[in-house]
């Protein structure tokens, strides 16, 4: 079960992500979209920074201001959701992961597999 922390910093993170995809779908160029994310929601780019990161925890103040600021319900942040489906960054590193494990032997299947667990670990 993920902490509250983790759940805020997951949804705020899938609002920033619905942001950026309607500000490249209007246009905008991807160049700056954190910014513009930071001013819409009220808080500096260094703060926005800390708290995607997970540096700066959002605390209730800032998680009561994003959601007011993005026409959600209070409390909307804390609730945990499933993921909206895989990001295209997402499906890139899965089908490299995938490819990378296809093409190798055993051994190779083997070292892949603890790699990812020692650096999931750390």
């Amino acid at each position: 079960m993920s902490s509250p922390a983790t759940i805020r910093r997951l949804n705020v993170i899938a609002l920033f992500q619905s942001f950026a995809e309607e500000r490249i779908t209007a246009g905008d160029p991807p160049k700056g979209l954190e910014a513009a994310w930071a001013a819409r929601i009220g808080v500096s780019g260094a703060t926005w920074s800390m708290a995607k990161s997970g540096a700066r925890p959002l605390g209730d103040r800032l998680a009561r201001q994003i959601e007011h600021l993005c026409g959600k319900e209070a409390g909307w942040l804390d609730e945990a959701r499933e993921p909206a489906g895989l990001t295209p960054a997402e499906q890139q590193f899965l089908a490299l992961a995938l490819k990378t494990y296809r093409g190798t032997n055993s051994d190779g299947r083997k070292k892949l597999r603890q790699w990812l667990k020692e650096f999931g670990a750390a």
